[in-house]
């Protein structure tokens, strides 16, 4: 099978979708905080250190996720299928037709609800030879 997205791009929303998982939604400032990591000598408020009040990586990987052309936001989709085992890498067709029978909207928000997608994105492009090793610099 040849990519039909660029490796460096699908590998930078690899990347992207990995910091977007690591990050900690900020707190409700009207709730009482559940995980909390201090507090100030005074009793004051909750200190969390994995907190992330802006979530710009989760925009940025949305935008990089909108900028694909429709058929390269269905294989980046298929790819994920593959790599979360929905589809085996024989079966890439078929995944990639009902990939494309998505709306660019709905595959982009099915990419973004899917946990641990950069961990299949990265696995679907495994099983066919791919891999983001030593592909350009991905900041």
């Amino acid at each position: 099978m040849e990519l039909l997205t660029p490796l460096d791009s699908l590998c930078r929303i690899i990347i992207r979708a990995r910091e977007a998982e690591a990050q900690v939604p900020a707190a409700d400032p009207d709730e009482d905080p559940d995980n909390v990591d201090d507090f100030d000598d005074e009793g004051g408020e909750a200190l969390s250190v994995l907190e992330d009040e802006l979530n710009d990586v989760e925009d940025e990987l949305r935008a990089a996720l909108d900028d694909l052309a429709d058929d390269q936001l269905a294989e980046a989709l298929a790819l994920a299928w593959v790599g979360r085992g929905t589809y085996d890498a024989t079966e890439w067709d078929e995944a990639f037709a009902e990939a494309s029978d998505n709306d660019p909207e709905t595959a982009i928000d099915e990419l973004l609800d899917m946990p641990l997608l950069g961990s299949h994105l990265e696995a679907g492009l495994t099983a066919f030879d791919y891999s983001c090793d030593g592909v350009g610099q991905l900041d």
